[in-house]
């Protein structure tokens, strides 16, 4: 028996179980189905490379779609992180918040306490920012945020190239503009003993605080289903090995597989659309026909060219002697190029000048990177990546069946509707005039896909080989109406005990990566339920105090 039971040690997860395991007088339990995500793997920001496209197995889900009629039937790829650190664990490190009219439009929804000014406190409270403080940047908190010192020169070229077309350079997307071009951020160890180090979720809430005695974290523990006595979620089944176990909840079950193994775990347990959980002999304990709906994400369309230039990463004799010689400069100084995201540089820019935010972003990488890296290429080269922000297009998540080691059937109904196509198609046409600007004269080789001029060589180009940039949000969804899976505390309706905290709750998709939405979100709910839980003792909680950081009760 523990107070809080949390299911999944990802960004949510290990940032729950560390910051409740705070105060001593509570029992915390983790349970993650990966291991323990502080491997070489784990630690060197470029092994990402390997583990993204499944060349290093014990890490991904290695998850796909189902067939998208909008993709040429083609079947997505869904890489998702696997071990405590979550997805956190292989992404680009990319520290972007989104907008904040994205936010703002949360709280319109019906989402009190999420907009803007109510979560930024939570974004600072996190962050350990190399810059330091200030209005929008925190200092201390767990999470490094570092800058790239070690990137490579053709970055300067994407900026040129994009101001050469009309779009200025920004050097912090969290700053008070989010539009333009430049570097971005990341999250790695900038300071302390793991400097050069990958700053996963874990890394920086957990590891160092696994030997708290009232934390107990299982790991190699893949959950069947939440355990609901007359209403309430009272505990978690799992499977350690070829033993099932029990573990009980005295306060709280918190879910935060992600957004496509949190809803996943919902319907197993009886928590989800009637029908189909009937269809696959599964018990109904909670009419929830939201519950796997809502899914959005990031499709991802990217422009491949060859280089003649060396100095990027690539495959060959010259790209291995580099690769072993800034091996050798990380493990000694923990600098270098094994630092590298792959996307160091991007942008966000409108589509149309009319836009009240950026609706695109690039990402732009120094390597070839084709397929998810799944396909590889002879040489060296760089790439160009462009995304549509908010689209408009919605997916399920549903099971395969009643078996919890079966992956979810994901649909992410990519492109079904038509005005994602026409907004991709004119980023791609942005894109494509900043690849070929004059900053890049000296480093273009050939393109590995070229397209026609025509918007029907495009959108055939698009549906062939588009595909996700790793952004699922919203199956779980948040909001104040009867049909939203959770409230705005996060807590399941209709089932006590109960909270799902990752990015299954995100009524809608962010204009950015989501990892660090993902912490902030974890923050916010672990103070929330310290208030609650000192509210219910009869001990000061000061909630005005709590109420200005954006905390509220249901």
């Amino acid at each position: 028996m523990y107070d809080y039971v949390i299911i999944g040690g990802g960004s949510a997860g290990s940032v729950l179980a560390a910051r409740l395991s705070e105060d001593p007088s509570v029992t915390v339990c983790l349970l993650e189905a990966g291991g323990r995500g502080d491997g070489i793997f784990a630690r060197v920001p470029i092994a990402a490379a390997a583990v993204i496209p499944g060349y290093v197995r014990s890490a991904n889900w290695l998850f796909s779609t189902v067939p998208q009629a909008g993709l040429n039937g083609r079947r997505g790829y869904q890489p998702r992180g696997r071990g405590l650190g979550g997805s956190s664990l292989i992404n680009a490190m990319l520290y972007v918040r989104g907008h904040a009219r994205d936010y703002d439009e949360w709280a319109a929804l019906g989402c009190e306490g999420w907009s803007w000014n109510e979560v930024l406190p939570w974004f600072r409270k996190a962050e350990d920012n190399i810059r330091g403080v200030d209005d929008l940047h925190g200092r201390g908190g767990p999470l490094q945020v570092c800058d790239q010192n070690w990137t490579r020169p053709i970055n300067q070229a994407f900026l040129k190239a994009c101001e050469q077309n009309g779009h200025r350079q920004n050097d912090d997307f969290n700053g008070p503009r989010q539009e333009g071009a430049g570097v971005y951020q990341t999250t790695q160890f900038w300071n302390g003993p793991k400097r050069g180090e990958r700053c996963s979720a874990a890394a920086a809430y957990l590891h160092d605080v696994m030997t708290r005695r009232n934390l107990t974290v299982i790991t190699e523990a893949h959950v069947s289903r939440i355990i609901v006595e007359r209403g309430r979620a009272v505990g978690v089944a799992y499977r350690f090995g070829k033993e099932e176990r029990v573990v009980r909840a005295g306060r709280e079950v918190l879910l935060s597989a992600g957004a496509l193994q949190s809803p996943q775990i919902l319907m197993l347990s009886g928590i989800g659309p009637a029908d189909h959980l009937t269809s696959l002999g599964i018990s109904v304990v909670a009419d929830s026909p939201e519950v796997g709906g809502n899914l959005q994400d990031h499709l991802d369309y990217t422009m491949i060219f060859r280089s003649p230039d060396t100095d990027m990463f690539g495959m060959g004799l010259m790209a291995t002697r580099d690769l072993i010689r800034a091996a050798n400069e990380w493990r000694t100084e923990r600098m270098g190029h094994l630092r590298s995201t792959f996307a160091e540089s991007g942008a966000f820019l409108k589509t149309d000048p009319a836009l009240d935010r950026p609706d695109i972003q690039l990402h732009f990488v120094v390597a070839m990177v084709d397929d998810h890296v799944r396909k590889m290429h002879w040489g060296h080269g760089y790439s160009c990546h462009v995304c549509v922000l908010r689209p408009h297009s919605r997916g399920t998540v549903r099971l395969a069946s009643a078996d919890p080691s079966a992956a979810p059937l994901i649909d992410p109904a990519f492109l079904s509707d038509p005005r994602d196509l026409a907004t991709l198609r004119k980023g791609a046409r942005m894109m494509a005039g900043i690849m070929a600007a004059p900053a890049f004269d000296k480093y273009r080789g050939s393109e590995l896909y070229p397209v026609g001029q025509s918007d029907a060589e495009l959108d055939a180009a698009i549906r062939a080989r588009a595909d996700t940039i790793y952004h699922p949000v919203g199956t779980c969804r948040m909001g104040s109406d009867d049909a939203a899976v959770v409230d705005s505390a996060l807590k399941v309706n209709g089932i006590e005990g109960l909270r799902v905290v990752d990015a299954s709750v995100m009524p809608r998709l962010l204009g950015g990566n989501t990892n660090a939405s993902v912490i902030m979100m974890a923050e916010k709910i672990a103070a929330a339920i310290r208030v609650e839980r000192l509210s219910a003792r009869g001990q000061p909680s000061s909630r005005a105090e709590a109420s200005k950081s954006g905390l509220h009760f249901a």
